[in-house]
């Protein structure tokens, strides 16, 4: 169903692919738009290792939210910074996931992976301070999951 890699010989592991959705903090989502056409947006996410999936919370409705309703396959970018300092040129590696995005029902789950998800960010607050904050903002509070379907990574040095 998926395609393979074309360029298998700068394929990375499984493993790799993990580590760089723990450490990144950016990436992009697509999903299905408004008359087929594709959206993607930027995003914060948490990886929770615990159980494979993504999560990042959005708005409550949307452009995002009214296409996962409509089609739940999307596709997830994420890629590292490509800077080293050793050597002008850019080497990256990169992280593409297709899955099925759901809606975070289970409200203690939701305050539990929003309490990760704002430690990876914001790592020197106070855990006091980011219980304070998703007390606070829970009843606006929507996160959503993807539930990893396909993963590949790829390690690119450009010359």
């Amino acid at each position: 169903m998926f395609r393979k890699m074309r360029r298998f010989k700068q394929e990375i592991s499984k493993d790799e692919c993990i580590e760089i959705l723990k450490s990144q903090k950016r990436a992009v989502l697509s999903v299905i738009g408004d008359d087929g056409y594709p959206y993607s947006v930027p995003i914060n996410f948490y990886y929770n290792p615990d159980d494979g999936k993504i999560y990042f919370h959005s708005a409550m409705s949307g452009h995002k939210i009214d296409a996962i309703k409509a089609c739940d396959k999307v596709c997830f970018t994420t890629y590292t910074d490509g800077v080293q300092k050793e050597d002008w040129s850019y080497h990256v590696k990169s992280v593409i996931v297709f899955g099925r995005a759901f809606e975070v029902e289970d409200q203690e789950f939701v305050k539990e992976t929003a309490k990760k998800f704002a430690m990876k960010y914001y790592p020197k607050n106070e855990e006091k301070e980011v219980d304070e904050d998703i007390a606070k903002n829970m009843p606006r509070m929507k996160f959503i999951g993807i539930e990893i379907e396909h993963m590949t990574g790829k390690r690119v040095h450009e010359k």
